[in-house]
Formats: structure tokens, sequence, C-alpha cells
């Protein structure tokens, strides 16, 4: 199988909807032989504070304008202090294999941003792994997470999500952000998509 890998965190909305788009389009190609390991880029530390709901507010709200079923439950009053225990969950489900990894990656996302839930709950992470078949974090998926962390550090990551295949590398493919003012412009670049979806299928000239 190849593998195409993203850095990226679970409360960045851009995110969000780049896993979407880049799940969707596989189902669209019928490319199961291609799979998406998501890595973690922990915006707490690289950031030195975790993310606020307030805080990222204008970029959702951008982003609701494209994907509205995406933010459909987003709620800044309802956000982790953290998110480390949540990339943890999902560095175990990967070790799993690839299928739940991308599943709870995917899951652990949705409930953030579509159902409005706080992801850094004990209970929700318990819940989250006991459907999966996913082991209880240990130490070593802690580690993991910081590890990610500097091989990004390493390989340049500029962002999340930042994405590297074979031989390319590309930092939230496929949207236009744009400030107006004080507010956030985002458009869907399909032709950026379309170029990127080639490179990750190797259908690119």
């Amino acid at each position: 199988m190849t593998v195409i890998e993203v850095f990226a965190d679970v409360s960045c909305p851009f995110t969000q909807a780049g896993l979407h788009r880049w799940f969707d389009r596989r189902a669209r190609a019928g490319r199961a032989d291609v799979g998406l390991r998501v890595r973690a880029w922990p915006l707490e530390v690289v950031n030195g504070a975790p993310l606020t709901g307030e805080a990222i507010a204008d970029k959702v709200a951008a982003l609701s304008t494209v994907y509205p079923a995406l933010f459909a439950g987003f709620a800044p009053s309802v956000f982790p202090a953290t998110t480390l225990p949540a990339l943890a969950v999902t560095n175990a489900a990967y070790r799993v294999d690839i299928a739940t990894g991308e599943s709870v990656a995917t899951l652990l996302r949705d409930l953030l941003f579509v159902d409005g839930q706080d992801i850094a709950d004990a209970g929700i992470l318990h819940g989250i792994a006991s459907d999966h078949g996913v082991p209880v974090p240990d130490a070593s998926d802690q580690r993991a997470v910081l590890d990610d962390l500097e091989a990004g550090r390493r390989r340049g990551v500029t962002g999340s999500p930042h994405y590297f295949g074979s031989g390319f590398d590309a930092f939230c493919p496929g949207l236009d952000v744009s400030h107006v003012g004080t507010e956030f412009d985002i458009t869907a670049n399909g032709q950026k998509f379309d170029e990127f979806i080639d490179r990750c299928f190797g259908t690119s000239p």
C-alpha cells in the first residue's frame, strides 16, 4: 500500500476540511490502495499554548461558507483544553492498522466540529477506543506525539495540515486563504487540489 502522511492537529479546522476532501476523492477514484497516515502536529506545543474555540471561530466561520456540513456543530465554548490525549488515541489506532487510524482520526474531528463535543474528555476518548478495538493509549503513544512533532520539524512542516508523499509535499493544498479587512476569505481551489490528488495517487503526468 502507498501511504501519504499528513502532519496535523485535531483542533485545526483546515485539517477537518482537508481530510474529508482527501477521503472523498479517494473513494471516488476507487483507490483503496492508497492510505493516509495522520501524524501529530500538536499546535499547543508548537505555539506554546492550546488553541481556543474563540481564537479559531473566524476561520471556522469562513470555512463554513464552503463546507457547512463539516462545521455544523462547532461550539467555541465546548473546545478541548488540550489535544494531546486525542493525538495519542490516534497513534494507538494506527498501531491497530491504517484503516482504524484513518477512522479514528476522522471521527475525532467530526465529534469536535460537527457534533460539538469536547474531545479532551476521557470518557469520550475511552468510548472511541473501545468502539474501534483500539488499545488504551500508553506512554509509547504519548511519546509518539512528540516524536511526530520532532519528525515534522526535521522535514520542514509549515503548519497544519502538511502532507508528504513520494517526492512531494503540500501545505493546506487546494484552499486559497486571504484576509478581507479583519475577516478571512477562503476559496476552494479545485485545480490545485486536483494536482495534489494526482500526485498522491500517482496519476500526474
